[in-house]
């Protein structure tokens, strides 16, 4: 519960769809209307915090402090690289390929899928997966292509697309 929590506050007190770090993209163009997204992802929260009191016995056969390391580690992912973001294109406007972003082009939308597989896994259910797959399908992929194309406009994107992941760090 307490990475649920934290994950809840983080998400309320510094990003809040651009209270703090303003995105050109922070609305994202949701396929479907927005109490849907917000049901589905109470419902995996909900899961997420019920389960363990109802499952007692890890069936899953991991440890739980790889659940909350995965999401910490997501969290630290998803709101230092928006953090950078912000700040760096504040100062100079154009593509960004050092820091967070010098092997990955999304380290914002890892991290946030770090947070959710950390929840999945404190729910010792597979339900929490097919959430994730479903919304990473239909949200984020749609949603880093957008980002690609619109990032293909600087002269220097293609040798960085060539040095860096989609999502997955490049070695």
């Amino acid at each position: 519960m307490g990475l649920s929590g934290a994950a809840r506050e983080l998400w309320l007190s510094v990003v809040d769809e651009g209270r703090m770090y303003p995105d050109k993209m922070g609305g994202r163009c949701f396929p479907y209307p927005t109490p849907f997204w917000v049901f589905v992802a109470l419902g995996d929260v909900l899961d997420s915090s019920v389960s363990p009191v109802s499952q007692p016995k890890n069936t899953m056969g991991y440890d739980h402090r790889w659940s909350s390391g995965i999401g910490l580690f997501g969290m630290v992912l998803h709101f230092g690289s928006d953090a950078q973001k912000y700040f760096t294109l504040q100062s100079r406007p154009g593509l960004i390929t050092n820091g967070f972003f010098a092997r990955c082009r999304n380290p914002n939308y890892l991290g946030e899928l770090m947070i959710y597989v950390g929840f999945a896994m404190l729910s010792m259910s597979w339900m929490g997966y097919i959430g994730i797959v479903l919304f990473f399908s239909f949200v984020f992929i749609p949603g880093m292509i957008k980002k690609d194309k619109s990032l293909s406009r600087y002269p220097e994107f293609a040798a960085y697309k060539k040095r860096s992941g989609l999502m997955w760090p490049k070695a």
